[in-house]
C-alpha cells in the first residue's frame, strides 16, 4: 500500500522505543489488508506537547503508549474507558472525532490469551506471581471481564501488592488474598490452584534459566501462563510443560493486546496468525 495524503497514522509513544516490535506487527496487519495506515515508533519525553500535537495534526488515528507515559498520560485524555481507569493506565489511544480515548489492551490481551488456551476462568482460582503494572492490569481483566473465583497474590513489594489487592476488592468485589512471594507461601497456593500467572520478569532473557516456581510445586491440573516473552518457552514453562500442566507462552498476550489496538484503530478483524509469525521469527 502505497503512502499518500489520505493515509491514517498509528504510532508508539514512549522512551527509550529502539526495542519495539509494533512497528513490525502493525505495519505487516495492515499491508495484508491494504489498509491506507502506517505505523511508526516515537521517541517522546515531553508528553504534553505530543499529546498536542496529535491533537493539532489531521489523518492521526491511534498511538500505542509504553513506558513510562501509561499513568502520566491519564490526565491529558478525554476520556478513559472503564477498566483502564481501575487499572490505573493505558496502553492505547484511539482519536475518535477530535477526541482521544484511553483504553488498555494489556488486560484485554491477556484474557483472550488464555480463552484461546482453553481456559474458562468462571469458579477457578487463581493465583499471579508478582503486583507490578502488568499484574494490575491482568489482575483487573480477570476480575472485571474474566469473573474466576478467588485470586492470590503472590508478590515481594508489601505495599504495591496490599493497594493492587485492596483495589481489587473495592472496585470488583472478588475475593482476593495478597501474601509475600516466599517459597514457604508458593506450596499453599499453587496446591488448590486451576491457573498461575507469572508476571515477574524471572526468567526474561538474558537470565534464561532462572524460575521462581520449583518445579514439584507444579501439578497436571494446573494450566500457567508466563508473560515473558523472549525467550519463546520459558524456563518456568518448560518446568509445568515437564509436569504435565497446560501452558500458555507469554508471547500470546503480546500479540492479543496488539490485536486488540489494531481493531480499535482500524475497525477490521485483525490477521492474527501473520502478525504471531512475526513475533515467532524474531524470537527464535
Amino acid at each position: 500500500m502505497d503512502i499518500t495524503a489520505q493515509t491514517q497514522l498509528c504510532g508508539l509513544l514512549g522512551n527509550p522505543i529502539d526495542h519495539s516490535l509494533s512497528p513490525a506487527i502493525h505495519n505487516a496487519a495492515f499491508q495484508e489488508l491494504g489498509l491506507n495506515f502506517v505505523y511508526l515508533a516515537f521517541p517522546v519525553e515531553d508528553l504534553k506537547n505530543a499529546i498536542a500535537g496529535i491533537r493539532a495534526l489531521g489523518h492521526i488515528r491511534g498511538f500505542s503508549v509504553t513506558i513510562p507515559h501509561k499513568v502520566s498520560i491519564l490526565p491529558l485524555l478525554d476520556s478513559v474507558e472503564t477498566t483502564a481507569k481501575h487499572i490505573g493506565s493505558v496502553n492505547t489511544i484511539i482519536k475518535d472525532r477530535g477526541m482521544l480515548v484511553g483504553s488498555n489492551t494489556d488486560a484485554s490481551g491477556a484474557l483472550q490469551a488464555l480463552r484461546q488456551g482453553g481456559v474458562d476462568l468462571s469458579g477457578q482460582n487463581v493465583v499471579m506471581l508478582g503486583s507490578g503494572g502488568a499484574a494490575r492490569a491482568i489482575a483487573f481483566g480477570l476480575c472485571v471481564e474474566g469473573k474466576m473465583g478467588h485470586l492470590t497474590i503472590l508478590g515481594i513489594d508489601d505495599k504495591e501488592r496490599a493497594t493492587l489487592a485492596t483495589d481489587l476488592r473495592a472496585k470488583t468485589g472478588i475475593t482476593v488474598t495478597d501474601v509475600q512471594l516466599h517459597a514457604s507461601t508458593l506450596g499453599p497456593a499453587l496446591a488448590n490452584a486451576h491457573l498461575l500467572i507469572h508476571c515477574t520478569p524471572i526468567g526474561m532473557h538474558p537470565k534464561i534459566e532462572h524460575s521462581c516456581v520449583p518445579k514439584e510445586l507444579f501439578h497436571p491440573g494446573l494450566t500457567v501462563m508466563d508473560i515473558v516473552y523472549n525467550p519463546l518457552n520459558t524456563q518456568l514453562l518448560q518446568d509445568a510443560q515437564a509436569a504435565g500442566c497446560r501452558t500458555i507462552r507469554g508471547i500470546e498476550m503480546f500479540l492479543h493486546q496488539a490485536v486488540g489496538q489494531f481493531e480499535l484503530w482500524t475497525g477490521e478483524t485483525a490477521p492474527i496468525d501473520s502478525m504471531r509469525n512475526i513475533l515467532t521469527t524474531h524470537f527464535q
